[in-house]
């Protein structure tokens, strides 16, 4: 049975009533209408569950904060006040940065056109004031991805074509991507279009020494790979894979990232290597792809990292996932063996057995009886 639902407007109607019929303060007024809304059944998750605040010139009806730094942003947009922008921005943010609810409502409220605006203000001039921008959308499209129009798309990916050099602005406008295509497939096929794949393997290349946008990146390529829109029956799913190593280098960029400058990249940030694994595993659709990733040597690093990283639960997992998803034929499985990768597996999942995160034998049937079968495997026992 579906939940219940109610506006906004009608969770502030009950709590002023509470204030005024009843005389109880905010906070009391905000808990009765909690209590009793819920035990209705009606679900209040995109409610923000505070009174409404009086302006400080007592001229405009009471409000929710981060409606009130929605409305004082569109003023200095208006106004063309730059700095007014950076300010309310700042503000808009921490409230969002608070409660879903909180983005929820602002979305219902027009914030979008609103942070378009502030970013088409920003783009031409004020780098600092354009991040602003693209945080404040990264946080309104999470959860929210039908926010994101085609025009949003278009300039997502000319900003992030303009400011490749910058650091923090491709994490962020990256970061925004993997919120705009998260369960949503119109998204994920126009901004793929539009050109933002070299882009999202290029910033992984240019930016390999920072943690951060190799993670977005990552994340971001193992979004398009996504058949998760229950509202189209099929996705690209395949072919924005495909596209990613064919056309965009996507497994060397991965394999070239782990590597690093030395053995293993990131020694200290097995979170980023459990992403770049992750994402290898998303791409090894094809035959020809696992072979490829033996080729470029990505088997040496997979089976590096289990033996050099085995503590790390999350790292493990993932590399072990890649080295499944890569076992895919008697020629990719004999390269596993003759890497001493059987003794690897072996060990990782016995050092892990009692977490349910990392597979076992069982997870890997159709594989591990393959490598058990290779007539190198069999010498050795």
């Amino acid at each position: 049975m579906a939940s219940k639902r109610i506006t906004q407007e009608t969770f502030d109607a009950a709590v002023k009533e509470n204030i005024e019929e009843f005389e109880m303060g905010a906070e009391e007024a905000v808990q009765e209408a909690v209590e009793q809304f819920e035990s209705q059944g009606v679900d209040l998750s995109n409610i923000v569950k505070t009174a409404p605040k009086v302006s400080l010139d007592s001229l405009q009806e009471p409000t929710h904060d981060v409606l009130q730094a929605l409305n004082d942003l569109q003023e200095s947009l208006t106004g063309s006040r730059p700095q007014e922008v950076s300010a309310h921005l700042a503000r808009f943010c921490d409230q969002c940065r608070q409660q879903k609810a909180s983005r929820y409502l602002a979305a219902q409220k027009g914030a979008y056109p609103i942070l378009l605006a502030a970013w088409q203000l920003a783009a031409t001039s004020d780098q600092g004031l354009l991040l602003q921008a693209l945080n404040a959308l990264a946080m309104l499209t999470d959860g929210q991805p039908d926010l994101l129009d085609a025009q949003g798309q278009q300039l997502l990916v000319a900003t992030l074509a303009q400011n490749a050099a910058n650091t923090d602005l491709t994490c962020c406008g990256i970061r925004c991507v993997r919120h705009a295509c998260l369960k949503h497939e119109q998204n994920r096929q126009g901004l793929v279009k539009a050109g933002v794949l070299p882009l999202l393997t290029a910033a992984i290349t240019q930016h390999s020494q920072h943690a951060d946008v190799v993670r977005e990146a990552c994340w971001a390529l193992r979004v398009m790979t996504f058949d998760d829109d229950i509202r189209v029956p099929f996705g690209h799913a395949h072919e924005h894979a495909k596209m990613i190593v064919q056309e965009n280098r996507g497994l060397k960029v991965l394999i070239e990232a782990a590597r690093g400058r030395s053995s293993i990249a990131f020694p200290d940030n097995p979170g980023v290597l459990s992403e770049l694994c992750s994402t290898l595993s998303r791409l090894a659709v094809r035959n020809e792809f696992c072979q490829e990733v033996i080729d470029l040597g990505g088997l040496g690093i997979l089976v590096t990292l289990l033996a050099d990283c085995s503590d790390h639960q999350d790292l493990v997992k993932q590399v072990l996932s890649a080295l499944r998803a890569i076992a895919g034929n008697d020629d990719v499985k004999d390269a596993i063996v003759q890497a001493g990768g059987t003794e690897s597996i072996v060990a990782a999942m016995t050092r892990h057995l009692a977490s349910p995160q990392v597979p076992t034998s069982e997870t890997w049937t159709g594989q591990w009886q393959g490598l058990q079968r290779l007539p190198p495997h069999c010498q050795q026992d």
